[in-house]
């Protein structure tokens, strides 16, 4: 099966977060852990068992992800950013990481995991 298998999400909306959640387990794939915030990201970063992530670029409580996006670089765990907003909201840094664009659909989701194959 291609793409990656255990995919952490970083989601601060709970009904996204558990759509997410659906569309994985729909497409054989596993939740490696759900977190709303950095700290919570973070913790299940540290903890390891992460193929890779789909992260909400911005959090509540004016938090981003970037944090968590450097600690999944820095172990070389491929993530998306999830994201309503433009573009010009990524940091520049990771502006050459797949974007998943909200509403995200089933397919969506799929074929950006899929193209984190050749990501890696």
């Amino acid at each position: 099966m291609p793409g990656p298998q255990k995919i952490l999400i970083v989601e601060d909306e709970p009904l996204i977060a558990m759509m997410l959640e659906d569309f994985l387990d729909a497409l054989d794939r596993v939740v490696a852990g759900t977190a709303d915030s950095v700290a919570s990201a973070l913790a299940l970063v540290e903890s390891g068992g992460i193929d890779a992530a789909i992260m909400d670029v911005n959090l509540r409580g004016g938090e981003t992800s970037w944090p968590i996006a450097d600690a999944l670089a820095a172990r070389g765990i491929p993530f998306v950013l999830a994201t309503g907003g433009a573009g010009d909201m990524i940091r520049e840094d990771y502006r050459d990481r797949p974007v998943l664009s909200k509403p995200f659909t089933m397919d969506s989701v799929e074929k950006v995991l899929d193209s984190l194959v050749a990501a890696d």
